[in-house]
């Protein structure tokens, strides 16, 4: 047995030791159970959020990403600052203030409850196939393409190992949560964000030192060095990053997933210093998962270009021929898709239980009971993902030259853009009509489709943020009209000291600079 399987073994083995020391008593309240009694310190937060948001997919498809779209891609990265800033000083201490659960109790306190339930199980719809389902996917695909001669033994084809990887990684990730709730999830999260850190920044310094550093890298692959791509771009132009600004808002904005440690923060001062240090880190990310990407263009140049720009990670770690360094760096990657993966077993569960079951099913319902449904969710969720897994393994390999990254935000988009408009409703406007509201949320899914049929040459970005501002001008021309803005600063943003509003400008700031520098 190799030292990197070896190295993978162990890490395994101690995630679940971690795991099981977190494991709930009997007679845990629901509170502890799925937002950790709101006791997390700011590093907990932060570290938490952040490996929960960089998953498997990040270290393959957005490293093919970068190979096929240069820097551009690190757009997807560095704008989730802004819609960071937002969430700590606007959403969140809402959110805190009224100390809720989950983000759809907020939703049902200014909209009603069939609003409220709607997100719910929409965004259980959305992240218990799609996200979970990719995570999964990219997770096994990543050891295929890495350890296929390892692994063998378990197919003889590689859909088929594929598969059963993507079960195992599901199972494992399925029991520790089971087990612990958010605070197994929370203490595994911050072991997998040293790894997935660590094995990023290996990757990048092996990657920038093979095409011969920075220098080197703006001579071989210059033209890809630039955040901002003409607007005939098929896939990533530049006034794409307007949409990326508005979906931001509502995947740090209103994300059960994301926020659901924040949720769990022990006051607004560790919230918002988790969100803060959250988007420092996003810079960091994206240096870690974009460069060496780019630097694939380089070592490979013209003539050795990848037909199949999701094989541009592999290509890299192939490349690593120190013993152990392969195992640390596939450690990084399941330390990725995990964090991911619990961090949606544990958020579907909590809306389950709180949304549907303590509220529809049996609201006379005890904590125990309440978490027994929690529990029984996530296993639901587990076969589910397992299917999309498998899903998204037959796109794949039907169509290789599909940049999967590109095809999976593609698909998510139809139902964020209903969000985008939930969230912007509930708290940018005046009272606006709670049917209204819930009609359009409904309704966007169809709109967006039919968009896409009315414009299918259009690139997904640009026709996703016609759509978002389409929708959210139905529910807000009428209620402007009728009841005018709601933009008093005062009652609009919190923050919790002086210290950490100017942290905050200077992160503003900073992603002001860094369009302006790589323009």
């Amino acid at each position: 047995m190799s030292i990197d399987l070896l190295i993978i073994i162990g890490y395994f083995a101690a995630i679940m030791v971690i795991a099981v020391r977190a494991r709930v008593r009997s007679d845990v309240s629901a509170e502890e159970y799925f937002i950790s009694s709101r006791s997390l310190p700011w590093y907990s937060v932060a570290a938490s959020m952040i490996a929960t948001n960089i998953h498997a997919g990040h270290f393959l498809s957005v490293v093919g990403a970068a190979y096929a779209f240069g820097l551009a891609q690190a757009n997807f990265e560095i704008n989730a600052i802004a819609g960071l800033l937002i969430a700590a000083f606007v959403f969140v201490p809402l959110y805190l203030k009224a100390k809720v659960v989950t983000i759809s109790q907020f939703f049902e306190m200014k909209f009603g409850t069939v609003v409220g339930t709607t997100y719910s199980i929409l965004f259980m719809l959305l992240y218990g196939t799609l996200y979970i389902g990719s995570a999964l996917f990219w997770g096994a695909y990543s050891v295929e393409a890495i350890f296929s001669d390892e692994i063998a033994f378990l197919g003889s084809s590689p859909q088929a190992r594929i598969f059963v990887l993507i079960c195992v990684l599901g199972a494992f990730s399925a029991i520790y949560t089971y087990m612990g709730g958010l605070g197994a999830v929370v203490k595994t999260d911050l072991i997998q964000f040293v790894l997935l850190v660590f094995g990023g920044l290996v990757l990048s310094t092996i990657a920038l030192n093979e095409v011969g550093g920075f220098s080197a890298l703006y001579e071989k692959a210059g033209k890809s060095m630039h955040l901002h791509l003409p607007n005939d771009h098929p896939k990533l132009p530049w006034l794409g990053i307007i949409t990326m600004l508005l979906l931001n808002l509502q995947y740090w904005g209103c994300n059960q997933v994301i926020l659901q440690r924040v949720l769990a923060a022990r006051s607004l001062r560790d919230a918002q210093i988790g969100l803060l240090v959250g988007g420092l880190f996003k810079y960091l990310t994206a240096a870690l998962i974009i460069f060496p990407g780019i630097a694939l263009i380089g070592i490979l140049g013209s003539e050795n270009a990848l037909t199949d720009k999701d094989m541009a990670y592999p290509t890299l770690v192939k490349m690593l021929d120190s013993p152990g360094l392969k195992g640390l760096i596939l450690c990084g990657l399941f330390a990725s898709l995990m964090s991911t993966v619990d961090s949606i077993f544990n958020s579907v569960s909590t809306l389950w239980s709180v949304d549907i079951y303590k509220r529809f099913i049996r609201p006379d319902a005890t904590d125990a009971q309440v978490i027994r449904s929690g529990k029984l969710s996530i296993v639901v969720t587990l076969f589910v993902g397992i299917g999309m897994g498998a899903f998204f393994s037959y796109v794949k390999f039907e169509n290789p030259e599909v940049v999967i990254d590109a095809f999976f935000k593609e698909l998510s988009y139809f139902a964020k853009i209903g969000f985008v408009m939930l969230i912007c409703a509930a708290v940018f406007l005046k009272s606006p009509s709670k049917m209204l509201v819930g009609v359009t949320l409904v309704a966007s899914i169809p709109i967006s489709i039919v968009f896409k049929a009315l414009l299918p040459d259009m690139p997904y970005l640009i026709r996703t943020g016609i759509v978002i501002v389409a929708t959210f001008a139905i529910v807000a021309i009428p209620t402007i009209a009728k009841n005018g803005w709601r933009l008093d600063t005062k009652e609009l943003v919190s923050v919790s000291s002086k210290t950490v509003g100017w942290w905050g400008c200077a992160l503003g700031a900073s992603l002001v600079l860094i369009h302006v520098v790589f323009h």
